[in-house]
């Protein structure tokens, strides 16, 4: 789901994790610069300044994009410095900023929050279920080359993909 307001645009991925609370998955995100773990379009992410958990913490993405024109490949390297604007232990949340990058984003701000889900039914059994969602929302400028569909997309399979990757890591610890 995503909207154009006033030129930006805003949009909202969520994934549900049934086998994963939201204390368990969090520690994840919390560590803002190991972001190659989660996402494999992610070759390296690593602190190029700041302290790790605290706002101001910059962290430096890179990835591999390899075009073709069909007699040769080439591949581009595309990076991103991203900064920790807010983070939120007890309320499991952190935005942040992209500040320069060679992707095509003007502005980009957006904030993760990783949230308890308790499904009771009432009657006491305990069977209702227990896990968290994720929850990623953005507010960008349009991005040259890429529809909105598109790029809210991105986000979505993106974080369907990471949901998945950290509640596995969850269940084989």
């Amino acid at each position: 789901m995503a909207e154009e307001a006033q030129g930006k645009w805003e949009g909202k991925a969520t994934v549900e994790l049934k086998g994963a609370t939201a204390d368990q998955v969090w520690p994840f995100f919390e560590d803002f610069c190991n972001l190659q773990k989660w996402l494999p379009l992610v070759d390296s992410c690593h602190r190029v300044e700041g302290e790790l958990g605290q706002p101001g913490l910059v962290r430096l993405c890179k990835f591999s994009k390899v075009s073709s024109d069909g007699s040769h490949e080439e591949t581009e390297i595309k990076w991103a410095k991203e900064k920790l604007i807010m983070i939120d232990p007890n309320e499991r949340c952190l935005s942040y900023e992209i500040l320069e990058n060679n992707v095509g984003f003007k502005s980009y701000v957006a904030t993760i929050k990783v949230l308890p889900i308790n499904d009771g039914d009432g009657d006491g059994d305990g069977d209702g279920h227990h896990g968290c969602e994720i929850e990623w929302s953005f507010i960008t400028d349009p991005i040259e080359g890429w529809p909105l569909e598109d790029f809210n997309s991105y986000i979505n399979s993106s974080l369907q993909f990471m949901g998945q990757e950290m509640e596995q890591a969850v269940l084989s610890r």
